[in-house]
């Protein structure tokens, strides 16, 4: 398969959150490779920031954020969580999905679009972010 290379939207996180997602990654790696991967990346290629110096409107973990898939034009509200509290009825996502690992570090206005894993695009915008978790 011929990987398709896109450009993609700075990010910011934490310090505090990448040590976290790092053990993270690494821990998912056999179980989720494609999304650990997609999430190391992202974390790779953050600018990072200290806790106390996050930029207001930064989706970090815990983080309540609405966006839209830029294919349907859909908006949802989800809160960014660790895999062990998401719940998708309680509007919690986990950030070893594909779509939490997309949105962790993006401000609002910023969009990304990433390569699915049957091939195909999907895109996002980041509408409103609001507050933050631990």
């Amino acid at each position: 398969m011929t990987e398709v290379h896109i450009a993609l939207p700075p990010i910011t996180l934490t310090s505090a959150d990448v040590d976290r997602l790092e053990r993270l990654v690494n821990a998912a790696e056999a179980t989720f490779p494609r999304t650990a991967a997609f999430l190391a990346r992202e974390l790779g290629r953050a600018t990072l920031v200290d806790p106390a110096a996050r930029p207001a409107g930064v989706v970090a973990m815990g983080s309540k954020v609405t966006f839209r898939d830029d294919a349907t034009a859909e908006e949802r509200t989800l809160t960014l969580v660790y895999p062990e509290d998401a719940n998708l009825e309680a509007g919690r996502i986990s950030v070893l999905s594909p779509i939490g690992a997309a949105l962790i570090g993006l401000s609002a206005g910023q969009s990304i679009e990433w390569q699915t894993p049957a091939g195909g695009q999907r895109s996002l915008t980041v509408i409103k972010v609001d507050g933050v978790g631990d």
